[in-house]
């Protein structure tokens, strides 16, 4: 099972807007379109991007608002190691909330959100490891380190490529086996006093792209996954699971030669 992260969606209010936010502050194109019943997705990423790299969905509900809740994080993008002042001054120039600058995070990264609050952390990466603003991971907030990292660990193969612990709480950062340095992933942020969290509506989900979406449902259903949305309810497209705290995760196959990144 390879299972690199291929996608992270989040939900807007305004999509002109957001669209206009991520492709002036951020340099991203529109990568494809589906316009739905009621509803538009939208793919985004850099203009060049590596095959690993995963891209942002942006989906609008029409006539919804969405609320921000804390059971998600952040979306991080890269910057070249050197020039994370230079890019948050370029942000800053450009309008964009003073959120976290690099100074209050100690030089090392730095924050801002976009029109609908989402937070978007910016880290310092060699150019080798992602094209500039490309996704450097996600970020979502589990109350059970252990039970997290063995569902990663379990059911997705993933390993362990980095963690950061303080004395409230800690970072954990999860690939899948010999994943690509351009591939993003999954920070599992724990916090040590047993707080919940609340979902809201504007963090939607992890997108897993699979080598065979059924003969994996089939091994994710063995090693116990949550039967949220199998591959029959959704004509085979696509699937559902959810981990342990509920965050819903995405399962698709990518076809090289379709005409669409949507298997619509």
């Amino acid at each position: 099972m390879e299972g690199t992260l291929d996608h992270v969606m989040m939900r807007v209010s305004d999509l002109e807007e957001s669209l206009d936010w991520y492709q002036t502050h951020l340099e991203y194109e529109e990568k494809d379109r589906h316009e739905g019943d009621g509803f538009t997705i939208v793919y985004l990423g850099p203009e060049e991007m590596h095959e690993d790299e995963a891209m942002l969905e942006l989906t609008h509900n029409e006539g919804e608002d969405v609320e921000v809740g804390d059971a998600w994080g952040h979306i991080a993008v890269r910057v070249p190691e050197g020039e994370l002042e230079e890019h948050y001054e370029q942000l800053m120039d450009e309008g964009v909330d003073d959120y976290r600058d690099p100074e209050s995070c100690g030089g090392r990264y730095a924050f801002v959100k976009d029109p609908d609050g989402h937070e978007v952390e910016i880290v310092q990466r060699d150019p080798d490891q992602g094209a500039t603003w490309s996704l450097d991971h996600t970020m979502i907030r589990v109350e059970d380190a252990d039970d997290a990292l063995g569902f990663w660990t379990r059911k997705f193969e993933y390993e362990h490529t980095g963690r950061w612990e303080s004395d409230s709480f800690a970072n954990y950062f999860m690939k899948p086996e010999d994943a690509g340095e351009e591939a993003m992933a999954v920070e599992l942020t724990y916090n040590y006093d047993g707080r919940s969290y609340d979902f809201g509506d504007a963090w939607g989900h992890l997108c897993v792209r699979m080598d065979d979406l059924e003969e994996d449902w089939d091994q994710l259903m063995t090693r116990e996954a949550d039967d949220y949305r199998d591959p029959e309810s959704n004509d085979n497209m696509y699937a559902f699971t959810k981990d342990q705290d509920g965050h819903e995760i995405e399962l698709l196959e990518r076809d090289p030669d379709a005409d669409s990144l949507f298997p619509f």
